[in-house]
């Protein structure tokens, strides 16, 4: 898939987004009390408060979305012949995304909700293919380098569209928070990195 049909598919997903939450992450709001638990016949016990439907979605995407990035990071950091500069952004990622995704997880694990409920699925936001993958994996030194940068700006610009939808959709006030800190670090690493492309 080419970057314009990749930024096509991430229109796609943001047009398509609300009816989404509507209907389709409707049923996965946490209504239940704690596992293990019963509820039944004791309507005093405390259930965890619910979570928006677009505050789920920010999360179980991004989590996935993140660990990709951070794959992609562990392989241009194996490669001989980077550009310092390229491995130092790589550190970077790996150690902005790291807590994120324990962050996430850690309210997923308190909303109640699977951690995996939307990995492996194509979400067209700019996260990799197999194949795209693959061609990381192959590349050497600065073809390597330049091939890093130009799938992670890909795969910035789609996080940046997610958490825009979160902020302007999400509840959560720590969700919401999360969300512009992506829009904020991210947009920067993408400037970055189209510099960077200009010197290699």
């Amino acid at each position: 898939m080419s970057m314009i049909d990749r930024k096509n598919a991430r229109l796609a997903l943001l047009a398509a987004l609300p009816l989404t939450l509507a209907l389709g992450l409707s049923g996965c709001a946490n209504t239940g009390g704690m596992p293990g638990m019963d509820h039944t016949s004791d309507s005093s016990s405390v259930s965890p408060a619910p979570v928006s439907a677009a505050d789920q979605m920010f999360v179980t995407m991004m989590i996935p979305h993140h660990e990709q990035a951070i794959q992609m990071s562990d392989v241009i950091l194996e490669k001989e012949g980077v550009d310092e500069r390229v491995r130092t952004l790589a550190e970077e990622i790996k150690a902005a995304q790291g807590p994120e995704i324990e962050r996430m997880n850690a309210w997923l694990t308190e909303w109640g909700v699977r951690a995996d409920g939307h990995a492996g699925m194509d979400h067209g936001d700019g996260m990799m293919s197999a194949e795209d993958m693959a061609n990381l994996e192959a590349a050497n030194g600065a073809d390597a380098a330049r091939l890093f940068l130009e799938q992670m700006i890909v795969h910035h610009e789609g996080a940046v569209e997610m958490a825009q939808v979160a902020v302007e959709n999400g509840e959560d006030p720590d969700v919401r928070a999360l969300a512009q800190e992506v829009i904020d670090a991210q947009q920067i690493e993408i400037a970055t990195m189209r510099d960077l492309l200009t010197q290699l």
